[in-house]
């Protein structure tokens, strides 16, 4: 909060980057909801959501070509253009006499080039923000955007519902156009007020390796600091439990109605969403700075052990149990994800920044859907008890792991010191 409130160039970022997020997602809800009218409507969103989900993994490549961009400034304005074009179309396209079916695939290839340009726009930001705000704030930055990017979230999905209500698809989606064009001009705003005051941020020195040599490097980078490969890992599968315990819940509380349902189903499903969201924001924004003296490793297993609490919690049918129990690993994640990524800012060579935060988030967005794809088959085939029972062991399996190479890197430490101590 107080960078934000300190700092103005940081702050035009963030509230970029809250005017894309917003308009983002009001437009997909909007899209949803036209989609479920048609009379296949099961394909189209099946479509939708592959044009939402697949341009995740190409972080890795967008933060790649990003860390090879010399103009980041010039290139994230000429991006938010593309998009603000490409919506512009698809409002028009809702006032035209397209027909539904051909309107539905349209949009879906633009939707698919959007958040393709905007994994390579979000990997040209990253480095720029480190330099904006500095290595030993980027951790407080980077919770306070990700935090309230998870309450806007919330908030745009009950906005959006009432827009629906007054305004067009049409008007959504020239509404989506103008947020990335506002967002493109409050960027370059910030870049020419440093040109002017010829003190440009964007770093002469680029990235000039090929794609492998460069995540080779990444890797051997992150390897070389102790714990942080296993760190990003773990925190791969921590991210994969909370996405896998909502479908599980789902089902517990299809079984359990009694025990696990406030009101009405729906309502329950919403309010299980809320608390997660609310969860993963107030440990964001907050959580750096409450517990800037708390270790990362200590975070990590903390989490771990209130993942294996939350998956447990749902053997017990109790939806305040598992409410109370979800919500403080939510926090404890979004927190810990946070120190994770300040870690990585201050261990890799700035011009591959872009390329390993690519990697990591590709890493963390594969492990969610994996974890969730298993579970769900297992449910399906053997019943909850037993997806419930082996998502326990994995996490249970990963607490363990943590602990020992903490403990293990604990004894490094001692006798690298002792034999320090020795040999002066």
């Amino acid at each position: 909060m107080n960078v934000f409130l300190k700092n103005s160039d940081y702050r035009r970022f963030s509230v970029a980057s809250f005017l894309s997020s917003a308009g983002d997602i009001l437009f997909y809800l909007a899209f949803m909801t036209y989609a479920s009218k048609l009379k296949n409507y099961s394909l189209a969103l099946s479509l939708i959501a592959i044009s939402e989900s697949v341009p995740r993994l190409f972080e890795i490549f967008g933060g790649y070509l990003a860390d090879r961009t010399k103009k980041k400034f010039q290139n994230i304005f000429l991006a938010a253009v593309v998009r603000f074009v490409l919506y512009g179309l698809v409002g028009l396209l809702f006032i035209s006499k397209v027909s539904q079916w051909n309107l539905v695939i349209i949009i879906v290839i633009v939707n698919f080039l959007s958040d393709t340009i905007g994994s390579y726009s979000g990997g040209l930001v990253t480095p720029l923000i480190v330099d904006i705000v500095g290595k030993k704030d980027y951790g407080e930055a980077a919770g306070f955007t990700s935090g309230v990017s998870q309450v806007i979230s919330m908030s745009a999905q009950f906005v959006g519902s009432a827009l629906l209500l007054v305004m067009s698809y049409s008007n959504l989606a020239f509404l989506n156009a103008a947020t990335f064009l506002l967002a493109g001009l409050l960027f370059a705003s910030v870049g020419l007020k440093h040109k002017r005051d010829e003190k440009p941020l964007e770093s002469k020195e680029v990235n000039d390796q090929k794609f492998f040599a460069t995540m080779k490097s990444s890797f051997s980078q992150v390897k070389k600091q102790q714990g942080l490969l296993t760190i990003v890992l773990v925190i791969a599968l921590l991210n994969g439990s909370l996405m896998t315990i909502e479908p599980l819940n789902t089902i517990v509380m299809a079984a359990h109605r009694s025990t696990m349902i406030i009101g009405t189903y729906s309502f329950t499903l919403a309010l299980f969403g809320v608390i997660s969201g609310a969860g993963m924001a107030l440990g964001s924004m907050f959580g750096p700075q409450l517990l800037k003296k708390v270790s990362v490793f200590a975070l990590t297993i903390a989490a771990c052990s209130l993942s294996v609490v939350a998956t447990a919690a749902l053997f017990t049918a109790n939806i305040y149990v598992v409410l109370v129990t979800f919500f403080l690993l939510a926090a404890t994640v979004g927190v810990t994800s946070i120190k994770l990524e300040q870690w990585l800012v201050t261990s890799v060579e700035h011009k591959i920044l872009a390329s390993t935060a690519g990697l990591l988030n590709t890493i963390l967005t594969v492990a969610g859907p994996a974890m969730t794809t298993l579970m769900t088959t297992v449910s399906g085939a053997t019943g909850v008890g037993v997806a419930l029972t082996i998502l326990v062991a994995i996490e249970a399996m990963t607490l363990v792991t943590t602990v020992v190479m903490v403990v293990k890197m604990k004894k490094n430490r001692v006798k690298k010191s002792k034999s320090e101590t020795v040999a002066a």
